[in-house]
């Protein structure tokens, strides 16, 4: 059975936990083993580690954009920060959010009006929270006779 979405985001958190955030340049830190939060959630979607995460970023955001259960579970937790995603246009007058970098930028970016960026811990929040709002989106209603 495929794994959920909420399954992922706390795989996520669960593999953030291990083996550290990681906010610099690429997807992951060669030397520490940390991670970014939106590869952290491809991995878990897919399984396996792409050698581009250490050293490709154009080729990385090609890879998760294209693994739909990363991209699910990276619009659910986009969903859930207190800010939006920006837009690209992509032809005159149609655009698409950019919910990697909005994610992937949340965590590694100080907010206006705050002093630094989200903890490891308070970004292992946010996809356990997402992963919550998720799974309660897929617990079926029942329905009473009337």
């Amino acid at each position: 059975m495929p794994q959920t979405t909420a399954e992922a985001l706390r795989r996520a958190a669960n593999l953030i936990h291990t083996d550290g955030l990681h906010t610099g340049e690429y997807f992951m830190d060669r030397t520490t083993g940390a991670i970014d939060v939106t590869a952290a959630i491809y991995i878990t979607a897919e399984g396996g580690i792409p050698d581009a995460f250490y050293t490709d970023e154009a080729l990385s955001l090609a890879i998760i954009s294209a693994s739909a259960p990363a991209m699910a579970a990276i619009r659910a937790l986009s969903g859930s920060l207190p800010t939006e995603p920006s837009y690209t246009e992509i032809v005159d007058g149609h655009q698409v959010p950019e919910y990697i970098e909005h994610v992937s930028n949340w965590a590694a970016t100080t907010p206006v009006f705050g002093q630094h960026p989200p903890t490891t811990s308070e970004v292992i929040g946010a996809l356990l929270r997402a992963a919550q709002v998720a799974e309660l989106a897929t617990v079926p209603t029942q329905r009473t006779a009337a």
